[in-house]
């Protein structure tokens, strides 16, 4: 009797992959599969776009820039300069009744070439870096990177870089103090053991042409620049490079339960919602996938979720709809309701102190809601009201989707963000929508297959609702 009634009244905090069928633990491994094929070719914001518009155009989507006119079931994307998009399939009722978003971002926290980047000292070749988002530095250290991005010309030609994937590449690294010299850096917080001016990339040692001459090494390495990409150093001012890991995402633990990869926050989400809207048909309510850039660094900028630039792609959506007229934008975003798709911190036992047990995301147990985030006094939070909550929920249930209801740690501790704040001052409803995440922000990020799964099921359901 008392375990019939607990089982009707307590949460389900069982392990999803206690229930789980053979012919389902197939389909999380193919999701899970075509999710890390996924990652190993997009690792940065730029790669992510690009292979979303690939993947997009092959599913039948068109750029909303080169149609006349829209109608119900029309498929359509918008790419802003290729670094965000936004897609959309025009639903059955009228838009007025206000739209379902899920928004993402595809950056991820990185090293940054300066815009003057190359000195040699000391016989040896360097690019210096600028981190960006939030890192802990010391992980930056002594592991592989590689080189990812763009240069151009002031011709407007554009140079595609990415250099240390292929095994037959070179990679990089930053250097760390070896441990018997190490005393006095050891003695420093762990926040200073690596200071930022000193995350400088290794990229060369030979010297180039006559002894005489000096910085032999750094011109060596501007020849191969030079022969290579037709560059000289001036071009490296108008570039985009950024460093990343050069770790593959791979199948994690011995009963291949979890996936390691570099980047996962927050594009294990922006994947997901991506991989279920190519998946779609015809909706009743208009369904828009976002994939904003700059959530990093605080969503701004004219790829940040900030910009002006959604509202934009909407407007045309409502222009070529043939709607149009004063004020309906606003009352569109009003009736919506959103998925702030963004990860949770997952519970991690070695670090249990800061996180509160009884309000804790667990990997492995299913996508994780935030009703808010920010830190400490809420302060930055968008607060979900009770009733939209509920409609989630109820998605969810009815699916047979597995959920859990998170804080991001203890309310002391700190916190964090992400784009729901912006949507919601627009007036939709907006809730944080994600998946657990263990080593957030590190090199190397760990999550579980199952609710890489359960966040494809959840943004498809929520779509089709």
């Amino acid at each position: 009797m008392e375990d019939e009634l607990k089982q009707k009244l307590f949460r389900n905090t069982k392990s999803g992959w206690e229930n789980t069928t053979e012919e389902q633990r197939k389909d999380i491994e193919e999701v899970s599969k075509k999710y890390m094929d996924f990652l190993n070719k997009a690792k940065i914001e730029r790669e992510f776009i690009t292979n979303a518009k690939k993947l997009a155009d092959e599913n039948g989507y068109k750029d909303i820039m080169e149609l006349e006119t829209l109608k119900p079931g029309d498929k359509i994307y918008f790419v802003n300069r290729g670094k965000s998009m936004y897609l959309a399939i025009i639903g059955e009722n009228s838009i007025e009744n206000g739209m379902h978003i899920i928004g993402s971002h595809v950056d991820s926290p990185r090293l940054d070439l300066k815009p003057n980047p190359l000195y040699e000292d000391g016989g040896l070749a360097y690019f210096k870096t600028h981190y960006y988002g939030g890192i802990k530095k010391y992980q930056w250290t002594t592991i592989p990177l590689s080189m990812h991005g763009v240069i151009v010309k002031t011709s407007g030609e554009k140079i595609e870089i990415n250099i240390g994937e292929n095994e037959n590449d070179p990679i990089f690294t930053i250097t760390d103090l070896l441990p018997h010299l190490a005393d006095e850096q050891m003695e420093k917080k762990l926040k200073n053991g690596v200071n930022g001016e000193d995350l400088n990339l290794l990229i060369g040692s030979i010297p180039y042409g006559d002894k005489k001459q000096s910085q032999r090494v750094k011109l060596n390495i501007l020849n191969i620049l030079n022969q290579k990409y037709g560059i000289t150093e001036e071009d490296l001012t108008s570039a985009e490079i950024e460093l990343v890991p050069a770790f593959k995402a791979r199948t994690m633990g011995l009963d291949g339960s979890m996936i390691a990869a570099y980047g996962q926050d927050d594009k294990v989400c922006a994947y997901t919602s991506l991989h279920a809207m190519m998946e779609l048909g015809n909706v009743k309510n208009t369904a828009v996938c976002i994939l904003s850039d700059k959530e990093e660094i605080g969503s701004i900028g004219n790829t940040g979720m900030e910009s002006h630039m959604f509202d934009f792609f909407i407007s045309e959506i409502l222009n070529k709809l043939g709607v149009n007229r004063p004020n309906l934008l606003d009352k569109v975003f009003c009736y919506s309701r959103m998925l702030s798709s963004d990860v949770d911190a997952g519970f991690d036992p070695i670090y249990a102190s800061v996180s509160d047990k009884h309000n804790a995301g667990f990997i492995g147990n299913g996508i994780s809601l935030n009703k808010y985030t920010g830190s400490r006094g809420k302060s930055g939070a968008s607060d979900a009201n009770a009733e939209y909550v509920a409609w989630v929920r109820n998605v969810l249930e009815k699916n047979n989707i597995r959920y859990q209801v998170a804080e991001l740690g203890k309310v002391d501790i700190g916190g964090g963000g992400t784009i729901a704040y912006i949507i919601a001052n627009k007036g939709a409803d907006v809730i944080d929508c994600g998946v657990p995440v263990l080593s957030m922000h590190a090199p190397y990020e760990v999550t579980s297959k199952f609710d890489v799964y359960s966040a494809y099921k959840t943004y498809k359901a929520f779509w089709q609702e």
